[in-house]
């Protein structure tokens, strides 16, 4: 990259340690070029406050702020609610996050003219990928800087120390310096004590958890719930019609309240090492479980057998960045049609981190209680299954008998 050329530079911003000393960074490295930072809102809350006079402050020419919340629960929370994908548990909080803000932040920078994107993710991690494969997908000729891949600095400790150099305010400190990312679904935990994988988290520590309690801090009475659902998407809760982003965020306070969505978890990283992180999403824990529940009605067995293989496949392209891709939108596609008689209402018990099932039901509910009774029923002939078996068994038969004709001949 030619450095001489670039003017301006379009940052994802966070006002996190590591974007926060990238804007000085950048213009010291090049050229004291313009930056604009971009910011998607997904539901960070209270992380976008004073996020724009920080942004000035530290040096950036303007800060667009972009509500993405929306549009980020419909086209990319809810479908992949509906694959039930998920990564080796991981419920994908940052991962289908990064796409939605990088395809804002391509289609500012081509709008601004931009010379090249930034971003502040580290050469370990997986968001760099993600990142870099949505821009590709939105500005495929877009130079793309990595300040992490350039600059010297080593750790988060050295980031520290360039901010305090640079007189750049964070709210962190050196004691308090977990590697966090948040929005309306989830909040994760990385670095610090997370990083020796034989110390239990500090779940009953006071501040160490944002979105809920300890179960051991939970109530000591259950929380009931209801939640409808048409065609694989919540529609209600307790019985109040609201969007599907309403229904997350009163999730989250339902469920983390009883300390629902707590996960301690070493997953494999897109870039090949283990990494540890804790992860916080109690409201999306309790919908995967009740749209699960409800399907469990609604689909019959191969198409739910089928759907879950493909799940595993669905969560690993939205885990390493590849939404933007024919093979995720085929999926997606596949998912869709599953969801078509998904609809009906679950009912769910919230007691000390666990989610109870309390009822379900469907018009078009496949479950027959007049044939899978254990009672006397009149649609079932029970001798039918005798011919079911001969024919069902024919091939182990034939096998055993083959097996047997040539044991018998090689004993002469």
């Amino acid at each position: 990259m030619d450095k001489s050329k670039i003017k301006k530079v379009v940052l994802a911003y966070s006002g996190g340690l590591d974007t926060s000393i990238i804007i000085p960074w950048l213009k010291e490295n090049y050229n004291n070029c313009e930056v604009i930072a971009v910011s998607g809102n997904v539901g960070q809350a209270d992380e976008l406050e004073g996020l724009e006079e920080k942004a000035l402050k530290t040096g950036a020419s303007k800060l667009y702020i972009e509500d993405l919340t929306d549009e980020f629960v419909n086209d990319y929370i809810i479908p992949t609610v509906q694959a039930g994908a998920k990564y080796e548990e991981y419920m994908l909080g940052t991962s289908f996050a990064r796409p939605i803000i990088a395809k804002r932040l391509a289609e500012i920078a081509v709008k601004e003219g931009a010379d090249a994107i930034c971003h502040g993710c580290t050469g370990k991690g997986n968001d760099q990928v993600r990142f870099e494969l949505a821009i590709k997908a939105f500005a495929p000729d877009m130079p793309i800087i990595a300040p992490w891949r350039e600059w010297s600095i080593k750790s988060r400790e050295e980031e520290i120390e360039y901010a305090e150099a640079h007189n750049i305010p964070l709210k962190i400190t050196r004691e308090t310096n977990y590697s966090k990312d948040k929005n309306l679904w989830h909040l994760s935990h990385e670095g610090l004590d997370l990083e020796d994988a034989g110390n239990e988290p500090l779940y009953e520590k006071d501040g160490f958890l944002e979105m809920g309690v300890s179960p051991i801090k939970a109530p000591d009475k259950p929380t009931y719930i209801t939640i409808d659902f048409e065609k694989g998407a919540p529609v209600a809760l307790n019985g109040e019609k609201l969007s599907a982003k309403d229904i997350i965020l009163k999730l989250n306070e339902l469920g983390g309240a009883n300390g629902i969505g707590l996960l301690d978890i070493v997953e494999n990283r897109l870039v090949g090492m283990k990494c540890r992180g804790v992860y916080e999403t109690p409201g999306g824990e309790i919908l995967y479980f009740a749209h699960n529940y409800l399907e469990t009605i609604c689909l019959d067995k191969m198409t739910a057998h089928k759907k879950q293989e493909l799940a595993v496949t669905f969560a690993e392209l939205v885990y390493n960045g590849q939404w933007y891709t024919p093979l995720r939108e085929a999926l997606s596609a596949f998912v869709e049609k599953t969801q078509e008689h998904v609809t009906g209402k679950v009912k769910l018990k919230l007691y000390k981190g666990n989610i109870i099932k309390a009822g379900v039901w469907s018009e078009w509910s496949l479950y027959s209680e007049e044939i899978a009774t254990f009672g006397e029923d009149e649609v079932y002939n029970q001798a039918d299954s005798a011919g079911f078996i001969n024919l069902y068994g024919l091939p182990i038969k034939v096998q055993a008998q083959v097996n047997k004709k040539n044991s018998d001949t090689a004993r002469f």
